[in-house]
C-alpha cells in the first residue's frame, strides 16, 4: 500500500487576508479642524474680557497713585504753607522724601507710560482748563526714556475711578498734548 501524502492546502488569498485592527480609534481630520475650530472661538472670545481687565487694573493702579501722592502734597503744603517747588517729569520735587511717597513709583514708568511730574504754577495750553494754568497738579508726561501711551478709554476709566467721568471738567482731566493731569489746588 502506498501512502499518499496529503500537502496542507496554501490559500491563495493569504497576501489579501484582513487582520484585526486594534480597538483604538484615530480621529478624522474634520474632527481635528472642529475642535480647533472650537477652541479659537473660545480664545476669541477670551482676549477682549483679559484686555479689560488689564485696563481697569492699570487705570486702578494710576488713580490709586494719583490719590496717594495728592495726599503728600497736600501735607507738605499744609505743614510748610506752600506747594514743593517744580521739578522735572521723574524727578522728586524737593522737600518731599522718601517717608512721604514711594520714591520708586514715582521715578519709575507708569503703567501707562510716561513719568509722574509735579506742576506748580504752570501753564497747560490746550488743556480742558479756561488759561490752562493751575498751582498745584501732578501730571504723567513723556520722557525720553518712558514714552506716554495715550488711551482714551484708560483715561476715562482713570477720570471714573478719581472724579466725575468727564475729561473736561473736574480735578482730572487732559492737559497740555492730551497728557493726563490730576489738579489739586486750580
Amino acid at each position: 500500500m502506498t501512502v499518499m501524502r496529503v500537502r496542507p492546502r496554501i490559500s491563495r488569498l493569504l497576501g489579501r487576508q484582513r487582520f484585526p485592527r486594534p480597538a483604538t480609534r484615530a480621529f478624522s481630520l474634520v474632527e481635528l479642524m472642529i475642535a480647533v475650530l472650537i477652541i479659537s472661538l473660545l480664545f476669541l472670545m477670551a482676549v477682549p474680557a483679559y484686555q479689560r481687565i488689564q485696563r481697569k487694573a492699570r487705570a486702578t493702579t494710576i488713580a490709586n497713585d494719583f490719590r496717594v501722592f495728592g495726599a503728600a502734597f497736600q501735607a507738605y503744603a499744609h505743614e510748610k504753607g506752600t506747594w514743593p517747588p517744580e521739578s522735572a517729569a521723574g524727578v522728586i520735587p524737593t522737600g518731599i522724601t522718601n517717608q512721604d511717597i514711594q520714591t520708586n513709583v514715582w521715578t519709575t514708568m507708569t503703567p501707562m507710560g510716561g513719568k509722574f511730574d509735579w506742576e506748580y504754577n504752570q501753564v497747560h495750553p490746550g488743556g480742558t482748563s479756561v488759561g490752562g494754568k493751575w498751582h498745584a497738579a501732578i501730571a504723567i508726561t513723556t520722557t525720553s526714556d518712558a514714552p506716554l501711551i495715550l488711551d482714551a478709554d484708560l483715561m476715562e476709566e482713570i477720570d471714573e475711578a478719581l472724579d466725575d467721568g468727564d475729561l473736561t471738567t473736574g480735578n482730572f482731566r487732559k492737559g497740555f498734548g492730551d497728557c493726563p493731569i490730576f489738579i489739586l489746588e486750580p
